[in-house]
């Protein structure tokens, strides 16, 4: 009776009459009042729909202040099932008025409702929303950052459940996912919290899951996807985001160093040569091809499985040490890479032994323990590569456990190996890797590591 009477008093209709009409009829109010509530609803909902498909039928357009009492009375009753379908119907309502019709606390409220799960909406609903109310948007990337913060660390499938389960990857949607507004607002957010955490591990492994959903959905908008990629990424040069785009599932595996030393050779010539006063710089460089981190993964696993073969790639060695560290100068870069051959080189001599030590492969990765000079970054690259042997060298794989019980000195560097087993597994089932013995050791490892946390 109260939902009935506020719906009435906004749209001007007196109560009184329909008691009265009513009581005519000989209905009691708890007997009739349910049934003319949803008639209501469904005179509502085909009036705005009607109005939306006939939008140039001005004399029969609803009124913009009524659309906006109508909005505003719904605010309390978002979550009740009977008004689903004129929330939703408010939603996707468009007129022909430059400024927004509906309340701003409609879309509030009706934000609120469906990230508690309160209610039910069609994605065409949410995207409206979304679309149609900025802060909803903000608010939704920030509820998935609370959920990414709060599970479990270093699990990307979860990560990727988290995603799709928020519908800001909008798995089933391809025409949402592939939205550029959508895009660029949830991107903006990932940057800024890279930015905040120092370039945090989980926010690194999140945007990339993001990506990986985005780049699925742009895939099913057929072969003409009807936005061009300069409209998802405003800073990057298109050429490079098309190399980066490359699947490499869909390339022979033995042909993927071409792919790594285009993308290294572009980036090096953006990165380095960049001209006076030009936009973006090397964080922009970085930042996009930290969307596509598997690409880095690779090239690491690529230094790792032709170790001993060959002078190491120069190209691949500076990939690595520019995604590691992006806000190093050339100097300090040519640095890294010196280090890295190194690494690689030590390593190299090792793989001719059946059984190294331990202790002799951590200090072929220089892994000496503490009052290690070397940068942070630097640490970690060659943590990286340690691993990366273990997996791949039948040597390394017989001393992994002892490996890494050396090496995980502090909880810091344990999430970090137990960070890089997780992303190697989940990036390995996605290309298809085939590495039986490889992949096995790695599930073992990240389950008792896990068990030990």
């Amino acid at each position: 009776m109260g939902l009935l009477s506020r719906i009435l008093a906004a749209f001007r209709s007196d109560i009184k009459e329909v008691d009265l009409f009513t009581q005519g009829l000989g209905y009691a109010p708890a007997d009739y009042y349910p049934g003319l509530l949803k008639n209501m609803v469904l005179s509502l909902v085909s009036e705005l729909r009607e109005n939306h498909l006939n939008g140039f039928n001005t004399q029969s357009r609803m009124a913009p202040e009524r659309v906006r009492s109508l909005s505003r009375v719904c605010v309390p009753l978002v979550t009740l099932p009977d008004f689903e379908p004129l929330v939703e119907a408010l939603l996707t309502y468009h007129g022909q008025e430059p400024q927004e019709m509906l309340w701003p606390e409609f879309f509030d409220a009706v934000n609120e409702a469906f990230l508690l799960r309160k209610i039910c909406l069609p994605v065409s609903a949410v995207l409206c929303l979304w679309l149609r109310h900025l802060p909803s948007l903000e608010k939704a990337v920030l509820h998935l950052f609370e959920k990414l913060v709060s599970s479990e660390r270093n699990c990307l499938r979860r990560i990727e459940c988290f995603m799709k389960d928020s519908l800001l990857s909008f798995p089933l949607q391809p025409e949402a996912a592939c939205h550029p507004a959508i895009f660029r607002v949830v991107d903006e957010m990932f940057r800024y919290a890279l930015l905040e955490t120092e370039g945090a591990p989980e926010v690194l492994a999140a945007m990339q899951v993001f990506t990986r959903c985005f780049v699925e959905a742009l895939e099913k908008e057929n072969q003409q996807p009807k936005f061009a990629l300069k409209t998802y990424f405003p800073y990057a040069s298109p050429s490079l985001v098309m190399v980066l785009l490359q699947r490499p599932k869909d390339i022979p595996q033995g042909l993927w160093h071409r792919p790594l030393k285009r993308i290294s050779e572009m980036l090096k010539e953006i990165v380095e040569d960049e001209t006076q006063g030009s936009s973006g710089g090397p964080f922009e460089s970085w930042f996009l091809l930290a969307h596509f981190g598997g690409w880095a993964d690779i090239a690491a696993e690529q230094l790792l499985t032709s170790v001993g073969d060959a002078e190491p790639p120069e190209a691949l060695l500076w990939l690595l040490a520019f995604s590691s560290s992006p806000g190093d100068g050339p100097q300090q870069r040519a640095q890294t890479m010196v280090e890295v051959k190194a690494v690689l080189s030590h390593l190299g001599r090792l793989l001719g032994s059946p059984t190294p030590s331990a202790r002799d492969l951590l200090a072929a990765a220089g892994e000496s323990g503490e009052g290690d000079p070397r940068p942070p970054a630097c640490q970690q690259l060659t943590r990286r590569l340690l691993l990366n042997f273990l997996l791949w060298a039948p040597g390394g794989r017989a001393m992994a456990r002892d490996v890494i019980t050396l090496m995980a000195r502090t909880d810091e560097i344990m999430h970090e190996i137990v960070g890089f087993l997780d992303q190697t597994l989940y990036r390995w089932d996605h290309l298809g890797v085939d590495a039986p013995g490889s992949r096995k050791l790695a599930r073992e490892l990240l389950a008792e590591l896990r068990g030990q946390a």
